[in-house]
């Protein structure tokens, strides 16, 4: 038995188990076509990342992510769930207009 084959053989069998991912901490606020939002968006990532945006005002805002998901990051929405997604999205994390 080869040296190399030793050496491979023991980094192998040390190598930790794979972490698994850490609790989810947050929910999508209910509201209509949350059901969307958690079949689509949680394909690729946590509600955490919803969540945790600071409120919106400008309604371009989530129109923007949505698009940014689709287009940059391949997300698989179609047309249709990509507007009822940005409506919930809007109503759901949107900061009330200054007075």
């Amino acid at each position: 038995m080869s040296i190399l084959w030793i050496i491979a053989a023991a980094s192998i069998s040390a190598a930790p188990a794979a972490a698994a991912p850490p609790p989810e901490t947050a929910k999508f606020a209910p509201g209509p076509n949350v059901d969307l939002a958690i079949r689509h968006c949680q394909t690729c990532h946590s509600a955490d990342y919803v969540t945790t945006q600071p409120p919106q005002v400008a309604a371009n805002f989530w129109q923007a992510e949505v698009t940014k998901m689709i287009g940059v990051f391949g997300a698989r929405i179609p047309d249709d769930d990509a507007r009822k997604i940005v409506d919930y999205l809007n109503s759901a994390y949107r900061a009330p207009a200054p007075r």
